[in-house]
């Protein structure tokens, strides 16, 4: 990396820098990352986790996250951010409450057992992974979920084996654009793994900065791998790019 001092580094958490569990409540940091982001944070410009879950999950899930130096973490697809130890955010949307308090009915009406639902205060998150057909699930919920989404002045966010219900206005692309013009960046790396994370890898593109894409890669989502820069082996192999990198830009 030539001018490290310009860099943003964009990291999304589930499955990137968390393996991806069966219960999300459950997933935790790779033990590696806080120590790699602080020593890579003191020699970029800017180290921010772009991620659907809200900030102070994050944490809650990330210990030693709170110790890095200058991290930012942008959740809810940026809708809330956290800085310094604080978060400042919108209020949170009527929908979301109301679309969740439907949820129980229509799984019911669906015939669906093992689905979890996940409140995430600003969304609210369908998981079929523990169901005994987690892509049956998942395809018999798109429809519904959809039309539940509009009625309530949301969209749906598809993922690995979860629909997310969230505010309309801002996704990872968006929020990774106006993240690199607020720092004046002068080149980008953006890392992620799942169909949300399309749009940053889409944002690093059209910056017409010098960018990388990189993907974690998962027998579970292929697109990903198809579109990016680099490929590497789930949060392990992120793990040693993000040595890597750190390596680099010390020497």
């Amino acid at each position: 990396m030539k001018d490290p001092s310009g860099a943003v580094i964009g990291l999304d958490f589930d499955g990137t820098l968390s393996p991806i569990v069966p219960d999300p409540a459950a997933a935790r940091i790779h033990p590696a990352a806080p120590d790699i982001l602080a020593q890579l944070s003191g020699r970029v410009s800017a180290v921010v986790i772009l991620t659907g879950r809200p900030p102070a999950t994050v944490l809650e899930l990330g210990p030693g996250l709170a110790d890095v130096p200058g991290l930012v973490i942008l959740g809810h697809y940026g809708f809330e951010r956290w800085e310094n130890g604080r978060v400042s955010a919108p209020p949170p949307p009527a929908g979301v409450p109301r679309a969740e308090a439907e949820l129980p009915m229509l799984l019911d009406a669906l015939g669906l057992t093992g689905v979890a639902v996940e409140d995430k205060g600003r969304a609210v998150a369908v998981h079929t992974r523990r169901s005994p057909d987690p892509e049956g699930a998942f395809e018999a919920l798109r429809r519904p979920l959809a039309a539940l989404a509009e009625r309530n002045g949301l969209v749906v966010e598809p993922g690995r084996y979860v629909l997310e219900l969230r505010p309309p206005g801002m996704d990872k692309g968006q929020a990774l654009s106006l993240f690199l013009a607020e720092r004046a960046a002068r080149s980008v790396m953006f890392v992620g793994d799942d169909l949300g994370d399309l749009a940053a890898f889409d944002a690093v593109r059209a910056s017409g900065l010098p960018g990388v894409t990189v993907c974690s890669g998962s027998a579970e989502v292929t697109e990903l791998a198809e579109r990016t820069d680099i490929v590497v082996d789930g949060p392990d192999g992120v793990m040693a790019l993000l040595k890597e990198l750190t390596a680099a830009v010390r020497g």
